[in-house]
């Protein structure tokens, strides 16, 4: 079923629907070069793989009946289910284990993560300091941290750090929100892997934890979020219903808000907003910079669909709705004032533009401010004086600044083919996180008066050197005719004589685009002669979201076709043959790992899945898949 990731407020406001692809991207994991490097091999299995039984099922849907033969294996807790879980995983193991350079690459991936260093993420801006989530192997779980200066790291201070709460690293934290003076931090815990988060509360100086804890804030269905008072004594924050108020069914659902005031017990906070919203609403709360409104930004599942709510942060307010999933805005930001709103907007603009409406106006009056372009708007960041506008021209990224009247147009300077994300406002400075191919990520201050860009002690240093390796983009052609991205990471002088192992990744969903990103683990993929391949699929938003919505509900078989069309391309250039392809995807690219497999079984010789979605009639019948029927659709619906 889909896996789900909460991530600190900043990052979810930027991608909210892509929790779950968030997850698989941020995740490492030494087994995909070790499974890839072994299943690549020209190797037999030693001993026959241990028997599935077939329990027919019939289903019947409008009038066509499907025969499913492995419902059994949905009831994970049974017995039958972990026997055979068990002899699946002793298989592979066994297989796996008695591969010959496994141990030498295990070995190396071991000393690699050893030279492994920190990594900031999440970064949130208060007067006078930075918060920060704190990546520090070997660590299990992220420190969140405080930054007196992004230039000086000797200014950084550890404020909590979950695994030394539980040894075992048992304890994450699901997302953070400091208050607006900066000296107390709602933090939201969750145990064992939950993601059923619990709130809690901390002074960002000492440390340490108040009394007030608010239980079912997040849940991994539709996340959770928080937002203070400008006064930093309260919180409006996300809850589910506590057994009782709704049926058993819904308890993980039907997110609303409540209000609560530091000091006084959970049982004393009182409902805001949200019964009227979708079942199956996830809901941000995001606050003005002058204190004075609240935003409930509320997406429909995750298909990509999101209504906005505004009030004032004053007791007895009332909200406001400004936009509705039908409108086509898919990001609300408040000017610093809070005079005016900025929307970004696909309404009869695919690719974007930005509207600027005062905050007691109506949708029609908005002003279009940065009309559609080439370039797919991905964000909005506002500063006292400008507008930076986050772009994607088809996977690299490029920055644009703007007067806050839509005027003065400035093109930032950045690399090549590189890679942005994270932009947050700092002192009337842009900060953001710039990626690519081939060099370790960095946080970068730009400062608007001089034009200039400037890199922070916020960076990563690599343990291996990719300087041998060129990112090449060509264009596959798929079953319709679209033309379809392809980045090529190969070792420079590469010949292509079809002799080359390739690992295929894609997503392909939810809008979500596939930015350049640095990857020290590859080293050991093209020390062996390996090429790493990223296709822009339709699916993702690569172009807008017309590229979105020609791979999502009926139209999802283009997904599929872009991505034979990216290995059948691989394999005509001759970067490599079917026995020599690897392809790869997680949970909606699980999806895409099954489509693959089964429309095309000959075209590549190994098929890497991470949490995929497999039986699209049935996973709306998950609460986690219930989010997911506005980008995949229902059984409810012939068409």
């Amino acid at each position: 079923m889909v896996s789900r990731l909460n991530f600190p407020p900043a990052v979810c406001a930027a991608f909210p629907q892509s929790r779950s692809l968030l997850r698989i991207l941020c995740r490492r994991t030494r087994l995909r070069l070790l499974l890839v490097t072994s299943l690549t091999a020209t190797m037999t299995l030693a001993a026959a793989v241990p028997p599935t039984d077939k329990k027919p099922v019939t289903d019947e849907y409008h009038g066509v009946k499907v025969v499913d033969d492995y419902r059994w294996l949905e009831e994970t807790g049974s017995p039958a289910v972990k026997a055979w879980t068990a002899a699946q995983n002793q298989h592979s193991r066994a297989w796996l284990d008695a591969r010959r350079d496994r141990a030498g690459i295990e070995a190396k991936l071991t000393a690699l993560y050893a030279k492994d260093t920190p990594s900031h993420s999440g970064i949130v801006s208060r007067p006078g300091r930075l918060f920060a989530l704190k990546f520090q192997p070997p660590k299990q779980q992220r420190l969140l941290v405080t930054i007196t200066s992004a230039i000086d790291l000797a200014t950084e201070k550890v404020v909590l750090d979950p695994n030394e709460l539980e040894p075992k690293g048992q304890v994450a934290m699901d997302w953070f929100v400091p208050s607006p003076d900066g000296k107390l931090i709602a933090v939201c815990l969750s145990e064992h892997g939950s993601e059923e988060g619990t709130l809690h509360f901390y002074r960002t100086d000492t440390g340490e934890r108040l009394p007030d804890r608010i239980a079912r804030v997040q849940y991994p269905t539709g996340g959770g979020s928080a937002a203070w008072t400008p006064d930093s004594t309260a919180v409006f924050y996300t809850r589910y219903p506590h057994k009782g108020e709704r049926p058993e069914a819904d308890l993980n659902f039907f997110q609303q808000i409540y209000f609560h005031q530091l000091g006084t017990p959970e049982s004393k906070d009182t409902y805001s907003a949200g019964r009227e919203f979708p079942r199956i609403a996830e809901i941000h709360l995001a606050i003005s910079h002058d204190g004075r409104w609240l935003l409930a930004t509320v997406a429909n599942g995750d298909g990509g669909e999101f209504a906005h709510h505004v009030r004032e942060t004053k007791a007895g307010a009332a909200w406001r709705q400004i936009t509705r999933h039908e409108d086509g805005i898919k990001e609300v930001e408040f000017s610093h004032d809070g005079a005016v709103l900025f929307l970004r907007s696909v309404k009869n603009a695919p690719r974007g533009k930005v509207l600027r409406l005062p905050i007691a106006g109506h949708l029609r009056d908005a002003e279009v401010v940065v009309p559609e372009s080439d370039a797919v708007i991905e964000g909005l960041t506002l500063t006292a004086k400008f507008l930076f506008v986050a772009d994607l021209i088809g996977g690299p990224s490029r920055i644009r600044q703007f007067g806050l009247d839509g005027k003065g147009e400035r093109i930032l300077p950045l690399p090549e083919a590189s890679g942005v994300g994270g932009l947050i406002a700092v002192d009337g400075h842009i900060l953001f996180r710039q990626t690519s191919y081939v060099a370790p990520a960095a946080w970068v201050l730009y400062d608007p008066a001089g034009g200039t860009v400037k890199r922070t002690a916020l960076f990563n240093t690599s343990p291996v050197d990719l300087s041998d390796i060129e990112a090449v983009r060509e264009f596959a052609v798929s079953k319709d005719g679209t033309k379809v991205p392809v980045n090529i990471l190969r070792r420079k002088g590469t010949r292509l004589d079809g002799n080359n192992p390739t690992l295929l990744y894609a997503y392909g969903g939810y809008g979500h685009s596939m930015r350049p990103g640095f990857n020290f683990e590859q080293r050991l993929w093209f020390d062996r002669g390996g090429i790493y391949v990223i296709a822009n699929i339709r699916g993702g938003g690569e172009y807008g979201e017309d590229w979105h919505l020609a791979g999502n509900l009926t139209k999802k078989q283009n997904v599929f076709d872009d991505f034979a069309a990216c290995a059948k391309h691989l394999i005509t250039r001759g970067y490599t043959r079917p026995d020599k392809l690897a392809v790869e995807g997680g949970s909606n690219g699980g999806l895409l790992m099954g489509a693959f497999l089964t429309q095309h079984p000959g075209l590549a010789r190994a098929v890497v899945a991470h949490v995929g979605i497999y039986d699209m009639l049935r996973v709306e019948l998950d609460p986690n898949g219930a989010f997911n029927v506005t980008e995949f659709g229902t059984v409810k619906d012939p068409a």
